[in-house]
């Protein structure tokens, strides 16, 4: 994803932020004296103050995008409990066709989309997007047919793109990389919370105003979430900040302060480079291809979501009480986020975590695909997301510290694996037919042994980056041999910043 956690403003900014810390004429900038100069206590206290700041400014409405980002691609479930299948003539796997074909868009538009937020201000263009895709998604309510549904649905996909991989990208340039990981907890906990209201809205809505104005309620229900979204654009563009750097609500000696802290952490800064050699770098990284395996299998492992709250009905309840009892579900699995990932964050620990989630995701579906009993089947579905939604909570913010720079590396980087991982739901969602109701057997028995391969596979990415801060560690023995000895480092070997070492 994005990478270890500064990035700055586009190529121009990233040499307006560079030259915040280090002059190019090797003149000592009187920040960096300023703070390098500070004990320990004070630096504490004004980068918490400051924190606070960015928190404020940031995370509050990067959430509430979130949580409309996937309310607005997920509440074709919710709508399903009313009459869209009757109203559109859907038969068959229709519903999963209309499910995919979102996806289809979304990959298309993802590398292009995050290569292109390195050029322009954040703020604009992620708000721009959440703007149409409020647009986009209102017209699901316009819809006469099977095929206008899809037609929507993909274009829905195609604007909904820029974002998820755009605010992970945002975030890093903001904060440091143990930061970064309690902070995509906050961000990425907008996928449980959106599963949540949407439930809440889903019930009220159909549950009262089917009908109304001689509208459907499924109807209703994507015009007031479209209408929401497109007015919290409005807003967001507004207070969504860009770089440090660039940020008019931080005084100069908070920009600089914010641009040496995050220089400080990972002690190398950003070179400007073209977007090409950027995806080459990101290309040429072994560890992208295991990353990008990972979230893909992370990801098909969640694809239940988008059915759940028809998993849920197979218990034998009505649909509004469906939707009801989808809410405390996923209040349990953010509480659930929240808690596991602060106890990363604090143990620095990714890859065990994610496979203690795991095997409790897997655990949940293997009851809820192998029982009959009514409670055990309701407390799988409580495991199944409560294990798979914070494991790749945590995998993501896990990406966002693992790739060095430069800038342009880590936004590649982010794009593709967002993009291949997300090739996982066009396939996935057709896990889940409603012929193989109620237990779902194939859907169910598939996302078990998947869940146990996420755990595997991060495990043995934890492996790999302990061999590789061995060999970081090595190179910075034979550097320092080397300087001593007055012989020139070899320049083709790859090597990072002294003391960076990747976090497993």
């Amino acid at each position: 994803m994005a990478d270890e956690k500064y990035s700055v403003a586009p190529e121009k900014a990233s040499i307006e932020q560079k030259s915040d810390v280090d002059k190019s004429d090797g003149e000592t900038n009187p920040w960096v004296a300023k703070f390098g100069a500070q004990d320990e206590a004070t630096q504490k206290a004004y980068e918490k103050k400051l924190l606070r700041k960015i928190d404020l400014h940031l995370l509050p409405f990067l959430i509430l995008m979130y949580l409309l980002n996937f309310l607005d691609r997920a509440n074709l479930a919710q709508a399903r409990q009313g009459s869209l299948e009757k109203d559109l003539g859907m038969s068959n796997t229709d519903f999963n066709l209309a499910t995919s074909i979102f996806f289809v868009g979304y990959l298309l538009m993802q590398l292009p989309s995050n290569l292109l937020i390195t050029k322009v201000r954040p703020s604009l263009y992620l708000t721009a997007a959440m703007a149409l895709w409020g647009g986009v998604s209102a017209c699901n309510a316009a819809t006469k047919n099977f095929t206008h549904l899809v037609v929507v649905r993909f274009f829905l996909g195609f604007v909904e793109a820029p974002f998820f991989p755009g605010a992970v990208f945002l975030m890093s340039s903001w904060y440091t990389r143990a930061e970064l990981t309690r902070r995509m907890s906050y961000f990425y906990s907008g996928n449980a919370l959106a599963n949540m209201f949407g439930g809440i809205i889903g019930a009220a809505v159909l549950g009262n105003m089917d009908g109304a104005q001689g509208i459907a309620g499924w109807r209703w229900l994507f015009i007031i979430e479209g209408v929401v979204t497109i007015g919290v654009a409005m807003v967001a563009v507004f207070v969504l900040p860009d770089y440090p750097s660039t940020t008019r609500w931080l005084d100069e000696e908070e920009r600089a302060y914010a641009t040496w802290r995050l220089l400080r952490d990972i002690n190398e800064p950003d070179a400007a480079q073209s977007v090409w050699k950027g995806l080459k770098l990101a290309l040429a990284d072994y560890r992208l291809y295991l990353f990008v395996l990972l979230q893909h299998l992370s990801l098909l492992s969640q694809t239940f979501q988008y059915f759940f709250p028809s998993i849920v009905q197979t218990l034998g309840y009505g649909r509004i009480e469906t939707l009801w009892l989808t809410v405390p579900v996923w209040f349990g699995t953010f509480l659930v986020s929240v808690c596991v990932t602060w106890t990363s964050a604090k143990t620095e620990d990714r890859s065990l975590h994610i496979l203690g989630l795991m095997i409790v995701a897997a655990v949940g579906n293997a009851i809820a695909t192998g029982s009959t009993v009514l409670g055990a089947r309701f407390f799988a579905m409580f495991m199944m997301p409560m294990g798979a939604v914070p494991a790749y909570q945590i995998l993501l913010a896990w990406i966002a510290n693992s790739f060095p720079r430069p800038l342009v590396k880590r936004s590649a980087s982010l794009a593709i694996a967002n993009m291949v991982g997300n090739t996982a739901s066009i396939y996935g969602s057709y896990m889940y037919p409603s012929s193989a109701a109620p237990q779902y057997v194939p859907g169910g028995s598939a996302n078990a042994v998947i869940c146990l391969l996420v755990g595997l596979l991060a495990i043995l990415l934890r492996y790999l980056h302990k061999w590789e801060n061995k060999k970081l560690a090595k190179a910075e023995v034979e550097d320092a041999a080397n300087a001593e000895a007055g012989v020139t480092t070899d320049s083709t070997v790859d090597r990072r910043a002294t003391g960076f070492r990747y976090i497993y």
